[in-house]
């Protein structure tokens, strides 16, 4: 039976493929070096908990008429415990960290029906949790378009 061999051709394309795997495979290590820089995991961990926060404000919201409703929030214990792995320098505990909203249990009834939800102070909050979430989104999306931009060669 005759041995086969490759045309200079089809050595080109595995070459080619080749090259393509390996910058594949450095774009990986420098997409994890990226996802993993200390900056983007504590902005990156912010903008979950300003989302999720967002997500209660609005439901205390839709709820500011609804007897016996007990306004939601992010506890304070998240952003203590936050800034206490950020001192430390402990990243696995920051990325361990799940923002959770839960019962605010320090508002008081403000309706004899013992609804909790103050119009103007979650608009407020809300307001300000709007802020928030544009800067860190654009702290986040600038880490992500800074790379892309050097990705493609452009500064």
């Amino acid at each position: 039976m005759p041995k086969k061999t490759f045309g200079p051709f089809v050595l080109r394309v595995y070459l080619l493929l080749a090259q393509r795997l390996h910058c594949f495979a450095q774009m990986a290590v420098i997409l994890d070096n990226l996802y993993s820089q200390e900056n983007y995991l504590i902005s990156k961990k912010l903008l979950d908990a300003t989302h999720l926060r967002h997500e209660a404000l609005s439901n205390n919201l839709a709820n500011v008429e609804t007897p016996g409703f007990k306004r939601r929030d992010l506890p304070k214990t998240f952003s203590v415990e936050l800034r206490r792995a950020v001192d430390r320098k402990d990243f696995t505990r920051v990325k361990a960290l799940l923002p959770r909203s839960a019962e605010d249990r320090q508002a008081k009834p403000v309706r004899m029906d013992g609804n909790t939800v103050q119009l103007d102070e979650e608009m407020l909050a809300m307001n300000r949790n709007a802020l928030n979430y544009e800067y860190l989104s654009g702290a986040v999306g600038g880490s992500i378009k800074e790379l892309n931009l050097a990705i493609r060669g452009r500064v």
